[in-house]
């Protein structure tokens, strides 16, 4: 049989063995040459209109390809298989169903399998320098979180996508500045805040907001660089001025080898003059104002010689006249400027 055309080449290699019918005329194929190699048996047919210029399994990246030609000249993946191309959604969060977004105008066939998502702003957010096309990955990040189950999935999402360095905060911001309509808009905006300031986890966000903030503790610093046995350690959150450190642990248990890891950083640091205090999800997320109590206590013998606040009206601190604790002057309700985020 003759050989292939040169473009028809290029595009199957750029686009892993897979053509759809409305890109052959360009390419220099007949439909009458499509169909002849398809019943030669060097061809298969893999949808409607989509063909692949081999026998066999597809791989991954091929069967990405044949969904987005069968969309149509206009498609880019998104949303959960988006996200798992750029690494920042776990193996078992992409699903078994191919997600496309195209423009809003354009409405594909129902094909099983495929999830179809139509955008007024396709012409915006579709990233040309990725193959197979796909929606930008700020624009991805988006698009996760306004389906995310629960917030501090939103917040977990952000903080993986910048500590990988797959984007920036600033570049998240600006996306989110971009779109018009937005779920948890407020708490997004805010948690990209604190990522930029060294959130790594969304247990480092919910200190910083639950406990910290919300009880008047001294502005920490967060993912500190420090040493142990001179090897170069990160410390969860480091108040330097009152030699503090606060170690977060987001599992429910440890390895004894992490375990010990734990107590020798902890050790190091009591050698070098830091005093560190350890706490669970459940101190952060279930105890904050207990927690808070202990670490302000912490702080106060350690020259401290600020007042810590109640953060609401049954809050667990010490009511008014006990030391180190006061109310707070008005309560801020959530979403308010006191750094809390909306509809947690």
């Amino acid at each position: 049989m003759p050989q292939l055309p040169g473009e028809c080449l290029k595009l199957l290699q750029r686009q892993r063995g897979i053509l759809a019918s409305w890109q052959a005329e360009s390419a220099g194929l007949s439909p009458g040459r499509i169909r002849a190699l398809v019943r030669g048996g060097r061809w298969q047919q893999v949808g409607y209109g989509v063909y692949a210029a081999f026998t066999g399994v597809l791989s991954g990246n091929a069967v990405l390809w044949a969904a987005v030609l069968r969309a149509g000249p206009y498609a880019v993946l998104s949303h959960q298989t988006a996200g798992g191309l750029y690494g920042i959604v776990g193996v078992g969060d992409v699903g078994q169903k191919i997600h496309l977004t195209v423009p809003h105008e354009q409405r594909p066939r129902p094909v099983s399998g495929i999830v179809i998502h139509r955008s007024r702003r396709f012409w915006q957010i579709a990233d040309p320098d990725f193959l197979p096309p796909r929606t930008q990955i700020e624009e991805t990040v988006l698009d996760l979180a306004e389906c995310a189950i629960s917030f501090d999935d939103v917040v977990a999402l952000l903080a993986r996508t910048c500590q990988r360095r797959a984007t920036t905060p600033f570049r998240l911001a600006n996306a989110l500045e971009r779109r018009k309509k937005m779920r948890w808009r407020t708490g997004i905006s805010l948690a990209i805040q604190d990522v930029a300031d060294g959130a790594h986890s969304v247990l480092e966000v919910r200190y910083l907001r639950d406990v910290e903030r919300a009880h008047g503790l001294p502005a920490s610093e967060r993912q500190a660089p420090g040493t142990a046995d001179r090897l170069q350690v990160f410390r969860d959150v480091r108040y330097p001025k009152y030699r503090v450190l606060v170690e977060l642990d987001g599992k429910a248990s440890h390895p004894d080898e992490q375990r010990w890891k734990d107590k020798h950083r902890d050790n190091a640091a009591a050698v070098d003059g830091w005093v560190s205090l350890r706490y669970s999800w459940a101190d952060v997320h279930e105890r904050a104002c207990q927690t808070a109590l202990q670490i302000g206590t912490v702080l106060a013998r350690q020259g401290w010689t600020g007042i810590m606040r109640r953060c609401g009206p049954i809050c667990g601190l010490p009511t008014p006249g006990t030391p180190g604790a006061r109310p707070q002057p008005p309560f801020h309700e959530i979403g308010d400027q006191d750094g809390s985020y909306e509809s947690l």
